[in-house]
């Protein structure tokens, strides 16, 4: 049995601006890293004509690690935050609850 093609939906239809929303509220620092290699990438081109004797070559590769630098930077950064988040902060409140639960036994030491 052929289904037709006019009755079928997918179940997330999404445009490309919803899927970078989605991915911005799981990952923060994604479109910080976009936005760094857009903005090198822009300003490589800007001094495109100011290269002066420089080859091409040279150039393209000069702005394609600088974008690639924000890029690895941005994911340096999100994960350092997720394991801050992850393991520091936990580790801190369950130190928190751990002397609250210590001091709320009584002030004897008994049980």
């Amino acid at each position: 049995m052929v289904m037709d093609e006019s009755q079928w939906v997918p179940e997330r239809e999404g445009t490309v601006s919803s899927k970078l929303q989605q991915k911005a509220g799981a990952a923060p620092l994604v479109p910080v890293g976009i936005g760094g290699f857009a903005m090198v990438a822009a300003y490589g081109l800007y001094r495109l004509k100011a290269r002066g004797k420089m080859k091409m070559s040279l150039h393209l590769i000069h702005t394609r690690m600088a974008a690639q630098a924000c890029v690895v930077g941005a994911i340096t950064l999100g994960a350092t935050y997720t394991m801050y988040q992850d393991y520091l902060l936990k580790l801190a409140a369950g130190r928190a609850q751990k002397q609250t639960r210590g001091s709320c036994s009584g002030g004897d030491g008994a049980p």
